[in-house]
């Protein structure tokens, strides 16, 4: 439970459906609590969230645990955070929670208190494919499905895992957890890196970086007709497809086309170059599809707003595959998620390795 109205209703529904619900509020990051407010690295955030979780769970008579995930969150999700930044990558570090983290650690510690499944309020579904494969389904909720971010989560834990919100709008959500009284009824939701709660990850790295005697290395920004057009504060600070904060004087406007760490560079272009046909995707889990080596068709996110390109996936080992789209498709970044459909059932997803 975060303390959200998503996973309240969520842990309400399955009371209401008959199981014996235990509420756990994982804390993910270093918290110091000073005069009623928690602090995340010297950046405040208040307790709210703890509270809410526990009120709720007396609410609907659920006991309440905090678990301390903070070591593996630390360990698995914010060290590699920042070394894919450094690497000119851009991660998207809800995924590897997800996989690593919210599913592997927490399962752990749910087999603790003798608990046969886990509940999220995710806005997907988890069902038994053929073969015995247990897949994600988008939420019928569009403007609020979640399948993007779970292509990582393991069939042990899928098997192991509910998603009562699947079938639900959020609208409805909320009128649920109004009409029962429910604490978060109302309250706002963030979509914030929870770790960066002013979700500036230019300040975040800096900061983190620095405690541990750390900085980033200016460098040039180059044009890719090699021309010099600017200077870059450190190479982690820029993301493909990136136009503005660049700090460059063009009278057409200018976009990260590549990062190069090893020169030290950012090269910037014009937007038609930012096209790409294709892209490898490396560390694949097939969540919903059995493997196989034969090529196949579908439909091919590379972020979580991309509308979905239709695509040809080759892959190339187990865990790698070559995607070819039938369209370009603009600003393909290394380090994000790439999942692939079929309608809406998510065969699988990896991380872009390399756009083509």
């Amino acid at each position: 439970m975060s303390g959200g109205v998503d996973s309240s209703v969520a842990a309400f529904l399955l009371k209401e459906q008959g199981y014996a619900v235990i509420g756990a509020h994982m804390k993910l990051w270093d918290y110091v609590e000073v005069g009623g407010d928690i602090y995340k690295d010297g950046r405040c955030c208040t307790i709210d969230s703890i509270t809410d979780c526990r009120l709720v769970c007396d609410s609907i008579g659920a006991p309440f645990y905090v678990l301390n995930l903070s070591a593996e969150f630390r360990e698995t999700v914010i060290e590699n955070f920042v070394s894919e930044y450094r690497a000119g990558r851009t991660p998207n570090p809800c995924v590897r929670c997800n996989s690593e983290v919210k599913w592997d650690a927490f399962l752990r510690k749910a087999d603790e208190l003798g608990c046969e499944y886990i509940a999220t309020g995710h806005y997907a579904f988890v069902e038994e494919g053929d073969g015995d494969i247990y897949r994600i389904r988008k939420g019928v909720d569009q403007t609020r499905d979640q399948s993007y971010v779970l292509w990582g989560v393991s069939q042990e834990a899928l098997k192991r895992t509910l998603m009562p919100l699947g079938g639900l709008l959020k609208s409805q959500v909320r009128e649920i957890a109004a009409r029962h009284g429910l604490r978060t009824a109302s309250k706002p939701e963030s979509r914030e890196i929870c770790f960066v709660t002013d979700n500036d990850y230019r300040r975040f790295l800096s900061e983190y970086e620095a405690n541990r005697g750390r900085s980033f290395e200016p460098g040039e920004i180059v044009h890719e007709n090699g021309s010099l057009v600017g200077r870059h504060n450190g190479t982690a600070f820029y993301t493909i497809g990136q136009r503005k904060g660049l700090g460059v004087t063009s009278s057409r406007p200018l976009y990260v086309q590549r990062i190069d760490t090893q020169a030290n560079r950012i090269i910037v272009g014009e937007e038609d170059t930012l096209y790409r046909s294709e892209l490898l995707a490396e560390q694949i889990n097939w969540s919903g599809r059995t493997l196989s080596m034969d090529s196949f068709d579908a439909d091919v996110k590379i972020r979580y707003l991309h509308q979905p390109a239709r695509a040809r996936l080759i892959p190339l080992t187990e865990r790698s595959a070559r995607i070819i789209f039938i369209e370009k498709q603009r600003a393909v970044t290394p380090g994000q998620s790439v999942v692939f459909y079929d309608n809406d059932i998510v065969l699988g997803g990896g991380l872009i390795a390399n756009a083509l």
